[in-house]
């Protein structure tokens, strides 16, 4: 695990020690766009009562998002329980009371169950709490419940469409409900994005925190690998998983990163000045997939030149794309190894224990697990052999040396760099369960691949679509971007709350 090295967060003060205000009515709260710090004058079981009539009313009637997929039945007696740690002048922190949403491939250690979204995990409840939500837990945040996804982390299927699982159908974006919102972790991505919860928890090898932030104007950390714990999660690949944190702002993302790391030093410094006397590179490589995303970069490069930093354009790694395959090899190696572990150490009440298995339960379900796409990444993950072969460790030295020492790391050091920017994603396709995504471009890999730390911020719209950029560099940089991703958000405001249209507002 690498050696963390932050700054102090100067932004998230210790929460002040007063009873909140208790309501009798839920409804009196207007919980829209309201800030952890803002929401933190409400007692938890206002909170708490106040999301729950919200996720009924906007995700389950109204727009019927489908991002939530299991609610927790405990959450308002732990919220009764936090509110008399407060009135006794107990508070854990800034998350005391706040309530949150995970991602449904995360263990809780509760009534609640864990399925990746597969009906073939739906007798899941696991036996202990994954590494992140037991720092959650102790930092007083209140676990709502669990958030749909992309099933199995959208590693089932080169065909497969972002936000769908078995067990928890499709999930729509808020901002227009025929568009798709990018995976896995939609449901994470809608569900804050329309204010169902403070703040809540995705999880990523390649895209799934970053690309889904985008697309619901949210802020989201991919942290550097080992940031975070990795237990508890059901895994893809152990040489690039994280989960991280998705908000409605920088600082919110910043608390809960905090909360969750496994450094308790995490405290990165919010000013609006972050970005004065910084070397920003510009990854042009990911432009020029969309012209209206480049003029929208066009604007957020002016912003970061204008708030003091000096733009190095183009600083461009020579080994962008060149280990797209390998990394696909690692993947499918690891996620065998890795689900098969997890798998087996489950409860009988499970009856899937391999990764075989769960190939034969979806061929006898296949009516209601492949109504729309296969498990052609399943089927060549099983033809894999251990993690000893030689071919699965060529290519992961290959991924390594090119997404780090030749990739970020060296354009950082050639151009003597703080950070480089390029846009997230494009704006949203519509959501198509014929033919599967259509992604058209944007930013991920090569921080995913490296195990890098990585930062989106909304940086504003494509047709009512939301569209981020992307901050990026290299190993326990968190600290370094998050001031960078706060500097660029104050300046530019450019969130906006969701229209919940039923397609995209034309000119």
């Amino acid at each position: 695990m690498h050696r963390r090295r932050f700054l102090g967060l100067a932004a998230v003060g210790a929460a002040a020690t007063l009873l909140p205000r208790s309501l009798d009515a839920a409804g009196d709260i207007e919980l829209e766009e309201l800030t952890i710090a803002e929401l933190r004058k409400f007692s938890a079981v206002a909170l708490t009562q106040a999301y729950l009539a919200r996720i009924d009313a906007v995700d389950k009637h109204g727009p019927r998002l489908n991002s939530v997929i299991e609610l927790n039945p405990d959450a308002l007696d732990i919220a009764r329980a936090l509110d008399a740690e407060r009135a006794a002048g107990k508070m854990r922190g800034p998350l005391h009371g706040i309530p949150i949403l995970i991602k449904d491939n995360i263990d809780t250690a509760d009534r609640m169950h864990t399925t990746a979204g597969s009906l073939a995990l739906s007798e899941n409840i696991a036996a202990r709490d994954a590494g992140l939500v037991v720092r959650l837990r102790s930092a007083g945040a209140i676990i709502l419940g669990k958030t749909n996804l992309s099933e199995w982390a959208n590693f089932r299927s080169t065909h497969s469409t972002s936000g769908w699982s078995g067990r928890g159908g499709l999930t729509l974006n808020p901002y227009a409900l025929d568009r798709n919102c990018c995976g896995s972790s939609s449901g994470t991505g809608a569900a804050i994005a329309a204010s169902l919860a403070a703040a809540g928890v995705g999880s990523e090898t390649d895209g799934s925190i970053v690309c889904p932030s985008s697309a619901c104007a949210l802020v989201g950390i991919k942290p550097t690998l080992g940031v975070i714990s990795g237990s508890g999660i059901i895994p893809i690949s152990h040489s690039q998983d994280t989960a991280g944190p998705m908000a409605r702002t920088v600082e919110d993302a910043a608390i809960l990163l905090a909360a969750m790391s496994e450094d308790d030093g995490l405290k990165p410094v919010l000013h609006p000045d972050g970005l004065k006397g910084a070397r920003i590179g510009v990854a042009r490589k990911y432009f020029g997939f969309n012209d209206h995303v480049d003029d929208l970069m066009k604007d957020a490069l002016d912003a970061i030149k204008g708030l003091g930093a000096t733009l190095v354009d183009p600083a461009d790694m020579e080994t962008t794309g060149k280990y797209d395959d390998t990394e696909l090899e690692v993947l499918l190696y690891e996620f065998k190894a890795d689900l098969n572990k997890y798998l087996a150490a489950l409860s009988p009440a499970v009856k899937s224990r391999t990764l075989a298995d769960l190939i034969k339960f979806n061929e006898e379900n296949r009516a209601r697990e492949m109504p729309f796409f296969g498990q052609e990444l399943f089927e060549r993950a099983q033809k894999k052999g251990p993690l000893t072969e030689a071919a699965y460790k060529k290519a992961l030295a290959k991924n390594h040396r090119m997404s780090r020492a030749e990739g970020i790391d060296a354009v950082m050091k050639k151009h003597k760099l703080d950070a480089l920017v390029a846009p997230t994603g494009g704006p949203m396709w519509p959501t198509d369960l014929v033919n599967g995504d259509h992604f058209t471009g944007g930013f991920s890999t090569a921080s995913a691949v490296a195990g890098y730390p990585h930062v989106t911020v909304p940086a504003g719209q494509v047709f009512g679509l939301p569209v981020g950029i992307s901050f990026f560099a290299g190993a326990n940089s968190e600290a370094t971007l998050i001031k960078f991703a706060y500097a660029f958000e104050q300046a530019t405001k450019a969130r906006r709350k969701p229209s919940y249209a039923p397609g995209i507002r034309t000119i």
